[in-house]
């Protein structure tokens, strides 16, 4: 099952993706639908809320006065807090529901309006933000939706900014044109990533760069490893494990594969191979990679290792996973730095990259040609 985080600001046209996904084939979980079914006549949520807020917020018809009780929580936190503490556990408890009653072979879009602001980007294997203009927006909430223009620019003002939306965002759909247009790229967006993505992740297939084609120096390189690993250290219940971009893309300035390599770093390699530890990050879209679990040292000995890929077809990545402090996680940590911080031999390394991506046909033949080099470069990590 494909998880997938559908966000945007207020006017944006989130909605309208929504419903495109949908009737594409998605199984859409709609935060918004949910918040208000839990607070139905004769749910639980609406009885707590009225014991705790009064009988005053619950109309004749026994429906929620929204209104009436926006009025009691805005502005006092803590009545606010006593809200949050009777419906968000009811709303979580039906969103679970919602995704576990899904086929397996579904893409499931969750509908989350406030995704960025509750920092929930790691538990998806994508997400999606719809994008519009400040502008744009405000225009659209006005005229074609009634607001007065003072409470559209407060609702705005409220939500997260497009700064914060574009780190959370594995892709970013423009809505500032018509609507085909928005239609065209949604589709697009099915055919080509969304799709492919479940079949692999379903069937544990990384995506390779089969070709060696040298990009030229991505800034936003580091804001996709961020995601990546903020999505590892979730998949692994481990917020604080240790994980490193590495490799050309790390560098500034540096042209690269387009490629993401990254470095989990755990206590042994019993740690690694642990089924728990294997199958969290294959349900996360990092297949294990069979056979792969060695890196020679200029001396003839082995560091170990173990290596996933990823299954996202529109962000390929490379996970090495090492013993914390070995040879191999501290050689690879120097290698980087020494990158940063010596133009020099960045540059070496650049005009060496160009010349064996030229000979060589794939990417194999690519990493092969290479070790060369690495074998004379000296970074005493031993």
């Amino acid at each position: 099952m494909l998880r997938v985080g559908l966000t945007g600001g207020i006017g944006s046209g989130k909605s309208t993706v929504s419903k495109q996904l949908a009737e594409l084939g998605a199984v859409v979980v709609d935060a918004d639908v949910i918040a208000r079914e839990v607070v139905e006549p004769g749910m639980p949520a609406l009885t707590a809320i009225r014991e705790r807020f009064g009988p005053g917020v619950v109309a004749d018809d026994g429906v929620l006065d929204r209104a009436g009780l926006g009025r009691i929580v805005f502005g006092d936190p803590a009545a606010l807090k006593d809200l949050e503490a009777i419906t968000h556990p009811a709303i979580w408890a039906r969103t679970a529901e919602l995704i576990a009653e899904a086929p397996d072979d579904a893409t499931v879009v969750h509908d989350m309006p406030l995704l960025v602001e509750a920092g929930m980007a790691g538990e998806y294997h994508l997400v999606i933000v719809v994008g519009a203009s400040e502008e744009t927006r405000l225009r659209r909430l006005v005229e074609l939706r009634g607001m007065p223009e003072a409470d559209a620019r407060a609702r705005i003002a409220a939500q997260a900014n497009d700064s914060q939306r574009r780190a959370a965002a594995d892709v970013w759909l423009d809505n500032e044109g018509s609507p085909d247009t928005l239609r065209s790229s949604v589709v697009r967006l099915w055919e080509e990533r969304l799709l492919p993505f479940e079949t692999n992740l379903r069937h544990g297939i990384r995506t390779r760069l089969a070709v060696p084609t040298l990009s030229p120096p991505d800034p936003t390189w580091p804001a996709h490893a961020d995601r990546l690993i903020a999505r590892i250290q979730h998949a692994l219940g481990r917020p604080d494990l240790a994980v490193e971009h590495i490799g050309s893309t790390a560098v500034a300035g540096l042209i690269a594969k387009d490629v993401i390599d990254l470095q989990i770093g755990v206590g042994s390699m019993e740690e690694a191979d642990e089924a728990g530890f294997v199958t969290a990050l294959e349900r996360a879209g990092f297949p294990r990679v069979v056979g792969n679990d060695r890196d020679s040292a200029k001396d003839g000995s082995v560091w170990a290792k173990r290596f996933h890929g990823s299954s996202d077809p529109g962000r390929i990545a490379h996970v090495h996973v090492r013993v914390v402090d070995s040879p191999g996680w501290r050689w690879a940590l120097a290698f980087r730095d020494r990158l940063r911080a010596d133009a020099d031999f960045r540059a070496d390394y650049a005009r060496m990259k160009v010349e064996v991506a030229a000979r060589s046909a794939t990417s194999d033949a690519y990493a092969d040609a290479k070790e060369p080099w690495f074998d004379s470069v000296d970074l005493a990590v031993e």
